[in-house]
């Protein structure tokens, strides 16, 4: 992967912080804190404050709960990483140690995640959003894409995909459908 169109993609990206605060519930099955959904973004950073469960992931079609561990930071890539390929050590620098690429075009996914609520006691939790600049072009990296590896997702401007995210209903696992190309490889699920 060429460095210099990492750092041009993610080198000045934008970056969000949200915290959270979750009540505690007297009903918690008949509500949830927050719906099923994958980031839109490139990379979510996000530290459980106070060690309350909530957090969940689908995995094979069953929701999982997170185990908050004291201190921990639970890193979730994000729909952006699923289409493009960059060495993370060269657009993430502050993570000097990280030693191995992540590798997309679907190679990773993003999870689809939500927050459930619980009768006994507030969750709270802080959520750091990184992702390229919003007036980038994403899509598969070109040098990843060959004939044995065809591009999964088109391309679009970063604000365009955005603007699409937030226009939908935050439901299902994410806005990547719309991004999917059919193909050989990829065929319509």
């Amino acid at each position: 992967m060429d460095e210099e169109y990492i750092r041009e993609m993610f080198g000045e990206g934008t970056q969000a912080m949200r915290m959270n605060y979750y009540p505690p519930c007297p009903q918690p099955d008949k509500v949830i804190g927050l719906t099923s959904h994958s980031d839109v973004v490139s990379l979510t950073i996000l530290l459980q404050i106070n060690q309350m469960e909530g957090l969940q992931i689908k995995k094979d079609g069953v929701w999982i709960p997170i185990i908050p561990l004291p201190h921990a930071f639970i890193i979730n890539i994000g729909d952006i990483l699923e289409v493009n390929k960059y060495d993370a050590t060269v657009a993430f620098p502050f993570k000097k140690n990280l030693n191995y690429q992540i590798v997309t075009n679907a190679a990773y996914r993003s999870i689809e995640h939500r927050a459930v609520v619980n009768s006994e006691k507030e969750r709270l939790s802080i959520a750091t959003f990184y992702s390229t600049k919003i007036d980038r072009q994403i899509g598969p990296a070109p040098s990843i894409i060959s004939a044995k590896n065809l591009a999964k997702f088109r391309s679009i401007e970063a604000a365009d995909y955005v603007r699409g995210y937030f226009a939908r209903k935050l439901d299902k696992r994410s806005y990547l459908d719309v991004m999917r190309i059919e193909n050989s490889e990829n065929p319509a699920s």
